[in-house]
């Protein structure tokens, strides 16, 4: 069976290892600063020897499609140009990188973030049918404020189309793959759902079909738009089980519809996928773990929690709603696993699993088949732990390391969340828990993530 440390192919990539950084938001934007905020963010994970990193959602569209502040747009050749002294340096250490693109769609900032609503008056969003009732009554209370357009046929061949145009500027930029956003309440995931597609054209799911049917139509037209102008560029894709929907959503995609996904994409040619368990709606089903009580009660944060949700006590309000989220989506070691072993009976491509690992034992379990005698991937992942920790691989990985020698290594990550609230204000993804910042402070003290590297200033010499 594999380890953690050993090689795998994706897509004809060649990987030096099978840990991976899952998609996080670096709140780059694409200001003058944002490749130095990349390579600042990336660069350490790559030099603790990560095999493969996901630079997190990149927005395919020049307007409208951020689902969060400072997020990242990949529409524009001359900036994903200058992303090559990101992927240069990523390969200077080994590492492989691959770019997540998406577009928020209903789940679009101007939606939901009150201020940025109130700068852009005229926003509206992408939209794959009418929104479902249940957003509809929320927009009627005045919680979000939907402002839809629903994609004509042609204009879903010219969304996959811009998919396909920025994949062709990643790969220009040195881009090892792309990796599609399929879930999170994105418009992929939207195209995907029952509960969100009800179109009666083809990117529709039929009365005979089965559900995520015109989902698949979509990301074989983003398959196709990625060959054209991209050609061979290794191509992943989230695939979303919308297990944890709410009680009151009776139309989502179970599990087995997810494996059906899984077989269409990749009998269409896809070279990856990463089946996940989420919900319909944008909640704690993505981050589960504790309430971030820290990152709620910060001082310097409540104006921007405010002028996110429209003052304090809508601000006061979610944070009970998250409170509540918390408890029914506690911490639970690589939630997706079950899915994954079943996705990886039905495919011959390389499944990938993330959600909630912590330690290298649990990826070696995944990988090699644990108790169960059955390995649920081919690659694991790790998202938050890399907000506490940018070079954890240096102790996850087994480097000069004798056999079994890093088996009981863990990651700092506490799953307390206090990492990803402050994000909503535009904030970066940096841990604030203090127990485990000292603790990071002290393995450094020690030289624990010393590495030989050669440095960005190095380069740059």
């Amino acid at each position: 069976m594999p380890t953690l440390d050993d090689p795998v192919s994706v897509g004809g990539v060649s990987v030096p290892n099978r840990l991976y950084r899952a998609p996080l938001l670096e709140c780059a934007g694409n200001g003058p600063d944002a490749v130095d905020t990349l390579l600042d963010e990336l660069e350490p994970t790559a030099a603790s020897g990560v095999g493969l990193i996901f630079q997190g959602a990149s927005i395919v569209t020049a307007e409208s499609g951020c689902a969060a502040p400072n997020m990242t747009r990949f529409h524009d050749p001359a900036f994903v140009e200058r992303c090559s002294r990101l992927t240069d340096a990523v390969h200077d250490h080994g590492g492989r990188i691959f770019v997540q693109l998406g577009h928020g769609g209903l789940r679009s900032l101007a939606v939901w973030h009150t201020e940025h609503r109130a700068q852009n008056p005229d926003h509206e969003e992408l939209a794959v049918s009418r929104p479902p009732a249940q957003l509809r009554a929320l927009d009627a209370l005045g919680l979000v404020d939907f402002q839809p357009r629903v994609l004509t046929t042609g204009e879903v061949y010219d969304l996959a189309e811009q998919f396909g145009k920025a994949a062709g500027y990643a790969a220009d930029a040195g881009y090892d793959g792309v990796h599609l956003s399929g879930a999170n309440m994105g418009i992929v995931q939207q195209f995907c759902s029952p509960f969100y597609n009800r179109r009666d054209d083809e990117f529709g799911t039929g009365a005979d079909e089965p559900p995520g049917s015109g989902g698949v139509r979509f990301l074989e037209a983003v398959h196709d738009a990625v060959r054209e102008h991209a050609g061979d560029l290794a191509l992943v894709t989230k695939v979303p089980a919308e297990t944890a929907a709410p009680r009151f959503v009776r139309r989502h995609l179970s599990r087995a519809d997810a494996v059906r996904i899984c077989e269409r994409v990749a009998a269409i040619g896809y070279d990856a996928v990463v089946p996940v368990e989420v919900s319909t709606f944008w909640d704690m089903s993505v981050v589960r773990g504790a309430y971030p009580e820290r990152a709620w009660e910060h001082a310097d944060l409540q104006s921007g929690y405010a002028g996110a949700f429209g003052g304090p006590l809508k601000a006061r309000a979610v944070a009970a709603l998250n409170r509540l989220q918390s408890r029914r989506f506690p911490e639970e070691p690589g939630w997706n696993a079950a899915l994954c072993r079943r996705v990886r009976r039905r495919v011959d491509v390389p499944v990938l699993c993330e959600g909630g690992i912590r330690e290298r034992q649990t990826c070696e379990d995944l990988l090699g088949g644990g108790a169960d005698g059955e390995p649920a991937c081919d690659l694991v992942g790790m998202g938050r732990p890399f907000y506490a920790e940018p070079r954890l691989g240096a102790r996850l990985l087994g480097r000069d390391a004798e056999p079994g020698e890093r088996g009981d290594a863990r990651a700092l990550c506490e799953s307390c969340n206090n990492c990803t609230v402050p994000q909503v204000t535009g904030a970066p993804g940096v841990c604030r828990t203090p127990s485990v910042v000292r603790e990071r402070a002290r393995l450094e003290s020690e030289g624990v993530y010393d590495l030989e590297e050669t440095g960005a200033s190095e380069r740059e010499e």
